[in-house]
């Protein structure tokens, strides 16, 4: 019942706030972002990353595809990562000690971010988890997954953006 209630919140939040709903689609610029990683670390995006691409995958742990899907693009990311390669782990609409819990459960080495009160996700007009932006070092979305992927399609993704 938990899932489908936080879905539901997400969903709500998604399409609340007055105006239209963000739309960020390929070809345009990331929102940027302040926040924090769940080690404490603040992080302005795309400041602090500008030059680097970087992966940005919206999740939370009671998404059923999020868990197996973030192991893989681990591996992914171990074999992109020497090549500049950024991943974040933004979390869309829970606490800390859940985020950690759940980092922790999986074992990657990709920081996940705070979005306790789903702001960042509303941006990004996140209506479903997981959604993956592929964004390059200007800043500019070049590929975006809503839903569920396969390693193989990250990895084609991720590597367009090192071209």
């Amino acid at each position: 019942m938990r899932p489908l209630i936080l879905s539901l919140a997400l969903l709500l939040l998604a399409a609340c706030g007055g105006g239209e709903p963000a739309k960020v689609n390929v070809g345009l610029a990331a929102p940027a972002f302040t926040t924090q990683r769940a080690d404490g670390a603040p992080v302005n995006f795309p400041a602090d990353l500008a030059g680097h691409p970087v992966v940005l995958r919206f999740w939370a742990d009671w998404c059923r595809y999020c868990e197996g899907e973030m192991k893989a693009i681990e591996t992914v990311y171990g074999r992109l990562q020497p090549r500049g390669l950024v991943v974040l782990a933004m979390n869309a609409g829970q606490d800390k000690a859940t985020v950690d819990a759940f980092m922790g459960k999986i074992g990657v080495s990709y920081p996940a971010l705070l979005d306790g009160d789903s702001a960042i996700a509303k941006r990004y007009g996140v209506v479903g988890l997981p959604t993956t932006f592929f964004i390059d070092g200007q800043g500019v979305v070049r590929g975006k997954i809503v839903g569920e992927a396969d390693a193989a399609t990250f990895e084609r993704e991720a590597t367009a953006l090192l071209q």
